[in-house]
């Protein structure tokens, strides 16, 4: 009479490009160097490395980014305190494609389109 649970889950693979490694080096140093905010810079980057671990959970839990619209939904993005960060899903490989303010022009996002 017991029932037995079946999981579905997928074992995703998560890659960071090189685009969005600079912006979160970029994110970081400017907030250590420019803001004089050492100590500020270490927690946005842990936020950061968190929210992608997130994703790694769950990544089609997050909306559909709006700027990158595909039949299949495989751009999406989630929100880490002031940044979007963006990234796309296919087969088995989650591919973070760049982190950008949320006050960018939508003409920036749509050209981490063509991010490899």
């Amino acid at each position: 009479m017991g029932s037995k649970k079946t999981s579905n889950t997928k074992s995703y693979e998560i890659r960071v490009t090189e685009n969005a490694n600079k912006d979160f080096d970029e994110i970081t140093d400017y907030i250590e160097f420019v803001n004089f905010q050492p100590s500020n810079a270490i927690m946005v980057g842990e936020s950061i490395i968190f929210s992608i671990s997130k994703i790694l959970a769950n990544p089609h839990s997050y909306k559909e980014c709006k700027y990158l619209p595909t039949k299949i939904k495989m751009y999406r993005q989630t929100l880490c305190l002031s940044w979007n960060i963006f990234y796309r899903i296919r087969d088995y490989e989650i591919v973070i494609l760049g982190i950008l303010h949320t006050a960018r022009k939508p003409s920036i996002i749509k050209k981490l389109r063509s991010v490899k």
